[in-house]
């Protein structure tokens, strides 16, 4: 059952990549909700409390369970924890504990130091998962998925802005509509280089990209217009994902 726990839990908390994940092959899928459910918990343990330490002791609570998979030794029971003992190998379990160590700064309201302490949140955060899922399933390069993650992680931030700046978090090194246009501009460039080499990927691991089938329309409507970023205008309507979804999903490739 934790199979069908994990999907659930990701169509609950996050129907879009939910309906990207049922568009890619059914054995990908068996990686897929088990990994991005981790991800809702981690994703959700900074924001359920006021209290850091107790925000802190959540994401230790994941970390340990990690640290308990990638040893192989006695793996505490929870549904989600159960779904990644299935699909989770050593390295996938340390690069995700990266992830979680990153996922502190949603704890805390102090603003990144400079733009590489920024890219260095996007790439474990947005990164990390993406390239441990198309590793599990098959994918030999690392750096191609990385542009893509990075591309797909500013356009979820951007997306999510208002959110963010709502509970006092300010993400972006230049939060001026220059530095929103420049930092879309610089996703794009990431996103036009992971679709040169997307070959390098392969279809059954470019499964795990699916889900950032929306960067390059939000990423463009960000460059040429960065007040809609702050007036949280950056949404495509449900027919206009659906219709990319479909289209990336039939075609195989998803750049």
């Amino acid at each position: 059952m934790s199979f069908a726990a994990c999907a659930a839990l990701v169509e609950k908390a996050d129907p879009e990549r939910f309906r990207a994940i049922m568009a890619a092959p059914v054995p990908a899928r068996q990686v897929l909700f088990p990994l991005y459910a981790f991800n809702v918990e981690v994703i959700r343990a900074p924001w359920v409390t006021k209290e850091p330490m107790i925000a802190e002791m959540r994401l230790q609570w994941w970390r340990d369970a990690l640290e308990e998979i990638a040893t192989g030794g006695k793996v505490r029971r929870h549904e989600v924890v159960d779904g990644l003992t299935k699909v989770l190998d050593a390295q996938a379990a340390k690069d995700l504990d990266a992830m979680i160590a990153a996922r502190r700064w949603d704890i805390y309201s102090d603003p990144f130091t400079d733009q590489a302490d920024f890219d260095a949140y996007i790439h474990d955060t947005a990164g990390l998962p993406m390239i441990t899922a198309a590793r599990l399933l098959g994918g030999q390069d690392d750096a191609v998925v990385a542009d893509f993650a990075y591309a797909t992680g500013i356009a979820n931030l951007l997306r999510a802005l208002p959110v963010l700046l709502d509970r006092q978090r300010q993400p972006l090194p230049d939060p001026t509509p220059d530095g929103i246009r420049t930092l879309a501009a610089r996703a794009l460039d990431r996103l036009a280089q992971a679709g040169a080499g997307k070959r390098r990927v392969g279809q059954r691991a470019g499964a795990a990209l699916l889900i950032g089938h929306a960067a390059r329309p939000v990423l463009r409507k960000a460059q040429h217009e960065p007040q809609a970023v702050l007036d949280g205008r950056l949404e495509l309507t449900s027919l206009r994902q659906s219709l990319r979804l479909t289209h990336t999903a039939l075609r195989g490739w998803w750049v």
